[in-house]
Formats: C-alpha cells, sequence, structure tokens
C-alpha cells in the first residue's frame, strides 16, 4: 500500500501540539477532506481545546491528525480523509460504528469493572514491590557484607526505574497499543525478580532490582490510559477514585506485609512474595485483559479491511505517519526535558511533587527508627503502625467525587471555561495536611509516648497526598493541553529520581538530627511548598500568558465552542479524569 507522507518534521510536531482552538476543532472535523494538510504555524496555543483527552495519540502523530477518527461512532465505520498523493482519490479513516463491540467504551458494565479492578490491581502490586522491602534491609546487608546504604541502594534503583520507564513506554503504548506492552514489561519483570530473590552477591540484587523498577514502571504509567479506554467522562469518577488510591495503599501495605514476612521467612521471600502477585496480574492482565486502546483496534481493522477488499484507501491517521519511530523516540525524550526547565509551572510543580513523593519514601524509613530502634517493636508490630496511612489515603480516595462535583459548579460558572487556577483550590485546601501530619509524627515520636501519636500523623500525611496529586495533575493537563502528557513526564520523571535519592540519606539525617528534628525538617520544607499553589493562584496566569507552551487563556471572550471544555480533561501517567489522575 502507497501512503502518503505527511511532511512532519521535528519542529512542526513539536509545535503543533499547540495548536490554536480553530485548528484543534478543524483537526476533530469529520470533514477533513481536503487534498492537503495546512501548514501549522508554530505559535502558542491560546484556546482550550473543548474535546481535549490526552489519552490520545497527540505525542505521536502530527498536529494536523484528525482524531475524531478514534472517538467518532460512524454508521458506515468511516470518515473522509486526506487525497491520496497524485490521486483524485480519497482516503477512509476508519472508525468504530454504531454500538460498535469491538469499542471498549460499549463493553458490558461488569466487565469493565473487571478490568478496572485487574489494572488496579496491578497498580497495587508494582506499588507494593517498590515498598515490601523496606521491612527489611539490614539482613541482605549482613548476608552480602555491606554497608546498610549500599542495601538501600535495592529501593533507590527500583525507583529511578520509575522515572526512566515513563518516558519511553508511554510514547510506545501509543504507536504499538497497550496490551503488548503490559504483557512483555510485566513478563519481564517477574523473570527479573527470580534473581533479586536467588541472588548470591549484592551486584545481581542491585542489577536485576533495577531492570525490575524500569519494567515495572510501564504499567504503572499505562493504567491511567486504559480506564480513558473503558470509561466514558461521565463514567469516571468512581473507577478513577478506586484506582487513584491503589499507588498509595500499595507502598503502605508493604512494609506492613514485608514485617511479619521477613521475620517468619526471611528476606528473600519479601522478593518471592513480588513474584507470586507479580505473576498473578501478568497471566491476568496477558490472557484475560483485550486491547482497549482505539487507535491499536482501528489500525488492526483498516489492515483486515485492505486485506478483505483489496482497496488500500482504508486508512487511520497512524497509518499516514511514516516518520520513523527513532525520529518521533527523540522528540519525546526531548520535550519533557525541554518543559522542565523551561516552563517555570512545570518545573515548581514537579518540585513540590518531589518533595512529597521523597517524603513519602522517608517515611518507610522513619517508621523503622522510631518504632523499631528507639520502641523496641518488631518489624511486623512497626508493618501495622502503616495502617493510618493507608486509611488516609482510602478516605481522601472517597473524598474525590466530592471534588470533582465542586470542580463542576466551577466549570458552570465560567461557563464552561474556568481558568486553570480553579484546579489548585483542593491542593490549597489539602497542602496544610502534609506539614500537620509531619509535625504530629515528629514531636509524638519520643519512645516514652504512645505509639498513635505518630500513626496519626501518617493518617494526615495519606489524606493529603491524593488531593495534591490529583490537583497538579490536572493543573499541569489544563495549563499545557496538548503538551500535557510530556509536562506530566517530566514531572514523573524529576519526582522519582528525587525518591530514589532521599532514600540514602534518611537514616543519617535521622541519627544525625534525632528524630523529633528530623521529623521537624521535613515538616518544615512541606510547610514551604504549601506557598506553591498560592503563588500560582495569583499569578499563574500571568506565567502561563508568557510562556513558550502553555495555554495562556482564550482571546475570544465569546468563544461558544469552549462550553464543556477542560472538565474532561484527563491525565496519561497515572489517572485520567479530572479530580482522579494517577500519582504516577
Amino acid at each position: 500500500m502507497e501512503r502518503p507522507h505527511t511532511g512532519a518534521s521535528e519542529a512542526s510536531v513539536s509545535h503543533g501540539h499547540h495548536a490554536s482552538h480553530s485548528h484543534s476543532h478543524h483537526r476533530r472535523s469529520s470533514s477533513h477532506a481536503t487534498d492537503h494538510r495546512p501548514s501549522r504555524v508554530a505559535t502558542k496555543e491560546h484556546h482550550r481545546d473543548p474535546h481535549l483527552d490526552v489519552n490520545m495519540p497527540y505525542r505521536t502523530l502530527t498536529a494536523d491528525a484528525n482524531l475524531a477518527e478514534y472517538e467518532t461512532e460512524n454508521p458506515m465505520g468511516e470518515i473522509p480523509g486526506p487525497m491520496e498523493p497524485g490521486s483524485r482519490k480519497q482516503y477512509k479513516l476508519v472508525t468504530f460504528v454504531s454500538n460498535d463491540p469491538e469499542n471498549p467504551k460499549n463493553w458490558s458494565k461488569a466487565y469493565k469493572w473487571y478490568v478496572t479492578m485487574v489494572v488496579a490491581i496491578t497498580c497495587f502490586v508494582v506499588a507494593f514491590a517498590s515498598a515490601v522491602i523496606t521491612a527489611d534491609i539490614e539482613s541482605p546487608a549482613k548476608e552480602f557484607g555491606v554497608s546498610e546504604e549500599v542495601s538501600l541502594l535495592a529501593i533507590t534503583l527500583f525507583v529511578i526505574g520509575f522515572g526512566v520507564g515513563p518516558m519511553i513506554f508511554a510514547p510506545l503504548s501509543e504507536v504499538y497499543g497497550r496490551r503488548i506492552i503490559y504483557g512483555s514489561t510485566l513478563l519481564l519483570a517477574v523473570v527479573f525478580i527470580i534473581p533479586c530473590a536467588v541472588s548470591k552477591n549484592i551486584e545481581t540484587l542491585l542489577v536485576c532490582r533495577a531492570l525490575d523498577g524500569i519494567a515495572f514502571s510501564a504499567p504503572m504509567t499505562l493504567v491511567g490510559g486504559t480506564l480513558a479506554d473503558l470509561w466514558r467522562n461521565e463514567e469516571r469518577g468512581v473507577p478513577m477514585a478506586a484506582f487513584s488510591a491503589a499507588p498509595f495503599i500499595g507502598p503502605a501495605i508493604g512494609p506492613l506485609a514485608g514485617g511479619y514476612i521477613a521475620e517468619r521467612l526471611g528476606w528473600r521471600w519479601l522478593y518471592w512474595i513480588q513474584l507470586i502477585l507479580a505473576g498473578v496480574v501478568w497471566v491476568l492482565i496477558t490472557f484475560t485483559v483485550p486491547e482497549t486502546y482505539a487507535p491499536t483496534i482501528l489500525q488492526k481493522r483498516a489492515a483486515r479491511l485492505r486485506k478483505e477488499t483489496g482497496e488500500s484507501d482504508h486508512v487511520t491517521e497512524q497509518d499516514l505517519d511514516l516518520r520513523p519511530l527513532g525520529e518521533r523516540m527523540r522528540l519525546f525524550l526531548i520535550r519533557p526535558l525541554q518543559l522542565l526547565f523551561q516552563e517555570l509551572i512545570v518545573f515548581l510543580i514537579s518540585l513540590y511533587m518531589s518533595v512529597l513523593y521523597g517524603l513519602l519514601y522517608m517515611f518507610f524509613l522513619a517508621y523503622p527508627i522510631v518504632y523499631q530502634k528507639h520502641k523496641g517493636y518488631s518489624a511486623g508490630k512497626t508493618g501495622l503502625m502503616f495502617i493510618p496511612l493507608a486509611v488516609g489515603v482510602i478516605l481522601s480516595a472517597a473524598c474525590a467525587p466530592l471534588v470533582n462535583r465542586h470542580y463542576l459548579t466551577l466549570v458552570r460558572k465560567y461557563n464552561g471555561n474556568p481558568p486553570a487556577e480553579m484546579r489548585l483550590i483542593p491542593m490549597m485546601f489539602s497542602c496544610w495536611f502534609i506539614p500537620i501530619g509531619l509535625f504530629i509524627f515528629a514531636w509524638s515520636s519520643y519512645p516514652e509516648l504512645s505509639w498513635a501519636g505518630p500513626a496519626m500523623g501518617g493518617f494526615c500525611v495519606g489524606f493529603g497526598f491524593i488531593f495534591l496529586y490529583n490537583s497538579a495533575n490536572n493543573y499541569l493537563v489544563d495549563s499545557y493541553q496538548h503538551q500535557a502528557a510530556s509536562a506530566l513526564a517530566a514531572k514523573t520523571c524529576i519526582r522519582s529520581f528525587w525518591g530514589a535519592a532521599v532514600v540514602l540519606f534518611t537514616i543519617q539525617m535521622y541519627d544525625r538530627l534525632g528524630d523529633q528534628w528530623a521529623s521537624t525538617l521535613l515538616a518544615f520544607i512541606g510547610l514551604a511548598c504549601c506557598a506553591i499553589p498560592f503563588c500560582f493562584w495569583k499569578w499563574g496566569a500571568q506565567i502561563r500568558t508568557r510562556s513558550k507552551y502553555a495555554y495562556s487563556g482564550d482571546d475570544d471572550t465569546s468563544d461558544e465552542e469552549a462550553v464543556g471544555s477542560s472538565s474532561d480533561s484527563t491525565d496519561v501517567e497515572k489517572a485520567p479524569q479530572q479530580t482522579n489522575t494517577a500519582p504516577h
């Protein structure tokens, strides 16, 4: 089949995500029936895309791609495409037909809930694997004759993988679909857990742990997009609330279960339990969850139609893009770094999320210091102290629909086009829970005081986390529109690197400053970060106006097509819904 090259250069693609509203609307129009694709001037985006769904392949297609193909159910199963080169014949863009059974959004609610629970459990298992080994760091250090700091690298390298993997796997899933990425990466993760469990030296343990982190990052990255594939915008509230807690409950349950496992079975069973859980979710995802990504489903359908009819005009927008994968991958890796270091909003939000992520991993080491070293608790009993943290996470997830309902009132108040800063309201409320929880944890951690004080501090921290993460993700999505996937990737990358680093100096910090002042230092850092959402509330719009990439507000005050806009925006990294976005 002869397919036209879109003629897109790296520059045109990189700026193409910032189409104007009229271009964006044209791109989604089913009347995309011209014999050429309009050239796109590399300009700043001034208009909100009312149909924005960042789970669509903005990164892997040119700015002129007609994404309506993936969101339309047409009785004919096709909409007009561009003209074939050197011909008066027009391509037919393959779509879903009305009530198409292959469209994941048309699956039965029971099956959609089954798939939702499978991917949410997968997310839980990945988060569990990141934290379960914190229950016993000393045993492998003694067995291999290394320091505790070297043993802690098993956590650090795993978390670094969380930052590296999404930069590659997220765009690859837009090219090849979600199912193959899920199956292949989870299989690699399962395989590399085995050498960790039977390792004879620290080098084997650390190398395989790093590879596990990279492999496990893929399912964590794709889960939010999978849920967006399944659920329509108006249906996503409860599924996203259920999912958004999983990445935080996993790290809370990990030390709890790990404490008892390490006590009774030894540190190697901390890896065998990961193997069992990861093996189960790999089987479930590989053999019971079909492809959910609309572009991949339709691409296979187009190939089938070409074969059955012998006509080469049945295509998808992905078929019309002949840029080499290497060229596109270079762009995917460069753009997040550009946003991180050139955009103040991305940098500061990423910094705040990095601080919070670091605090979460510091907690995994602070609890054993406070309860095991100084209160004399066993590892298993110390794990029980994480229960209030998990309860706080669950309660905040349960409140997510209320936050969403409040945001919808703001959508109506602003005639469907609220400023991006409206996303900061939950953050401005919940940011105080983090320092409050840390101050409670700090000054109730004396050995002679009750166990309940530090545990209740953990409850406050857990309650604040999801509100902050969801607000941050939504603010980035609304601020950067079609660049949102890259902005979220930048946030994930720097957040993971910082979370990995703090593990290496937490024990020394507590040894030198003492339990109370070490935790107080963390509380003051969290308190200082509380200024970030308030600063963006006041100056965010001005910053976006001067930004090279950010959406800066509508130029036309009477833009009717903006009605019902960004309340439907979603998050590709973690959870794709306006108030329930994934932390990853």
